[in-house]
């Protein structure tokens, strides 16, 4: 269905027919019924059978257009009928035509649209509330389509600018939490070396008994613990550090491409919308022209002024065809405009949802690694712990009686 063409009717099949999976039905602006597929994003005049292949209302065409957003399908197909819709067809050059009108001789009224940045949209005000792509979620494709006044100055930003800015940041924030774990794991090395360290530590060294084995194995548990640490520090680096910091290397890079490429769009809607400007008063500067040959006409009739009159006739038509020309590439680079408008800010939504999900994932891992660091700790201390419950005073002292002792015989009294 292109712009300016008349829908067909909707079917009169009753509504409280349950439609197949995945449809939904919609009232246009206008009050037609229609159906989009919201898995398809599909849209049809005709109500969707549940039998693959028989359809349910004959005679009615479909349209592969998805549905409406902010008054217009995705592929820029204005959802409001042709009175609001772009130029149509034209069958007189002498005929006023104007952007947004839709029949010969009838002028849109300026009222009923609103020019942004190039862009025809219906003005708020004469449309009733607007189906959305995502009418259940706040989704970027149906909420980006205007500019915003920037905050830090007196310009404006374009929607699809702010989409890019938060995908930029969310590349940032990535990068950071990379780095905050870089300086978890140099806490974690730092504390392994040191552990180390002090396992070799010779304090207490010559403590005796089953108190000094006990002693023993802490010095012992500080080294097992500080390869657990270097253990998990490693792991850290290897599943978490390292998928956050090369995930998307290149995002900045795509990012920008698209930049451009939505912006080259926006150039091109805006030089073709100067060219229907320039076009329409081409016309109407031919047009005038051509009333006042006209009038000369009927005042004074001669062969020149005929001959003035058709040649003004001819040029009036050459400039009816150009501004038809104009308008059509005009609608062509809009409806190309909001094709790659819903398609990109979609593909930004897929984008966000998946970096959240995968920074999600990094992070159930670090905890997965604590849990599991923190369970190997207290197996390192578990051998000291059975040492300590060993230790007897009695048992040492009879060892160390035993492997130092110098005689059993006491002095005796002596006699005068």
């Amino acid at each position: 269905m292109k712009p300016g063409m008349v829908p067909p009717p909707p079917g009169e099949e009753s509504q409280t027919v349950v439609l197949p999976p995945g449809w939904q039905s919609y009232l246009s602006p206008q009050g037609r019924r229609y159906y989009v597929n919201t898995t398809t994003n599909e849209t049809t005049w005709e109500r969707p059978s549940s039998s693959p292949g028989i359809p349910a209302s004959p005679g009615l065409l479909r349209s592969s257009l998805p549905p409406t957003v902010n008054g217009y399908h995705a592929s820029g197909t204005p959802a409001h009928p042709p009175e609001t819709a772009h130029m149509s067809v034209r069958k007189s050059a002498g005929d006023t035509q104007n952007l947004g009108s839709s029949s010969p001789g009838k002028k849109h009224s300026k009222e009923n649209t609103i020019t942004i940045n190039c862009v025809t949209f219906p003005h708020p005000d004469t449309m009733p509330e607007q189906q959305l792509l995502k009418p259940t979620e706040w989704s970027y494709c149906d909420y980006f389509w205007a500019d915003k006044k920037d905050p830090q100055g007196n310009g404006t930003v374009a929607g699809f600018e702010l989409l890019l800015q938060k995908q930029l940041k969310g590349k940032q924030m990535q990068k950071e939490m990379s780095e905050f774990i870089r300086e978890r794991i140099k806490i974690e090395e730092d504390y392994a070396k040191n552990l180390a360290k002090l396992s070799q530590n010779s304090l207490a060294a010559q403590e005796e008994g089953s108190l000094g084995e006990a002693w023993a194995q802490v010095k012992k548990s500080l080294a097992d613990e500080a390869e657990v640490h270097l253990k998990f520090s490693a792991k850290l680096h290897s599943e978490v550090e390292k998928p956050l910091m090369n995930f998307r290397e290149n995002f900045k890079k795509d990012m920008k491409k698209c930049d451009h490429h939505i912006a080259d769009l926006r150039k091109q809607l805006a030089s073709r919308y100067a060219a229907v400007e320039k076009a329409r008063k081409a016309l109407t500067e031919r047009q005038r022209d051509l009333e006042m040959k006209t009038q000369q006409l009927e005042i004074k009739l001669s062969n020149k002024t005929e001959e003035d009159i058709k040649k003004a006739r001819r040029k009036s038509t050459q400039a009816g065809d150009d501004l038809m020309r104009c308008v059509d590439l005009y609608n062509q680079a809009q409806s190309k405009w909001f094709e790659e408008m819903v398609t990109t800010t979609l593909e930004l939504e897929r984008l966000e949802v998946e970096r959240v999900e995968m920074i999600r994932q990094h992070l159930c891992q670090y905890t997965q690694l604590r849990h599991e660091t923190d369970m190997f700790n207290q197996s390192t201390v578990e051998p000291v712990d059975q040492l300590l419950r060993k230790v007897d005073p009695a048992k040492d002292r009879e060892l160390w009686v035993r492997e130092h002792k110098t005689g059993n015989i006491r002095p005796v009294d002596m006699e005068i």
